[in-house]
């Protein structure tokens, strides 16, 4: 299984792609925990992917697909894997045809209201990395990780600002992608505003 998950921020795509991977034993590959990861380690790539999502902004076509082309040539990925995140763009789309062939795009389809509750409602814990939310899964002491202790924070890019602006840049470079899949028979469309 070859699965692709589309749709803006906030959609759904992480917490979707966790189930599906646990259901059929396939990893689920996360560009932006992998982004996030390499910022986190300050390597050489985190440095350059850092002046991009601080801003709210899509890396460059170049670095996302030397890193996803790295990530599915592993073991873990001889059987499939669940595309969280990646392609986000027509450029993407097409050099991911040319590495691997998809069986589906599955398109979770969402308001703009629904994506800034969701996004800016979410907390991480700045030690294990647990992901709550203030209304929908809220920690039993306010600000604190039920899960090791640790401190909760907001990320920058799930401040309304931030959020915005990456809702436009989906818009623009994103939402192509749907038609992309639609005319080669492989977009399925749920509603994920729930």
């Amino acid at each position: 299984m070859k699965l692709i998950l589309l749709g803006a921020p906030g959609a759904g795509k992480g917490s979707h792609a966790k189930l599906i991977s646990k259901k059929y034993n396939v990893p689920q590959i996360s560009m932006g925990d992998i982004i996030r990861e390499n910022i986190k380690k300050g390597t050489n790539l985190g440095k350059e992917l850092k002046k991009f999502t601080e801003g709210g902004n899509l890396v460059t076509d170049d670095l996302v697909i030397r890193l996803l082309e790295s990530r599915i040539n592993k073991k873990d990925c001889s059987n499939g894997y669940i595309l969280d995140g990646f392609p986000r763009t027509i450029a993407q789309a097409n050099a991911l045809e040319k590495i691997t062939e998809i069986d589906n795009a599955l398109l979770l389809d969402c308001s703009e209201e629904t994506v800034l509750q969701r996004l800016g409602g979410r907390r991480n814990c700045n030690k294990c990395g647990e992901i709550f939310h203030v209304i929908n899964m809220p920690t039993k002491k306010d600000g604190v990780c039920d899960k090791c202790g640790g401190k909760l924070f907001q990320r920058g890019d799930d401040q309304e600002k931030t959020i915005k602006n990456r809702l436009k840049v989906y818009e623009r470079k994103t939402a192509p992608l749907i038609n992309f899949y639609k005319k080669k028979g492989l977009l399925k469309k749920v509603n994920a505003n729930n």
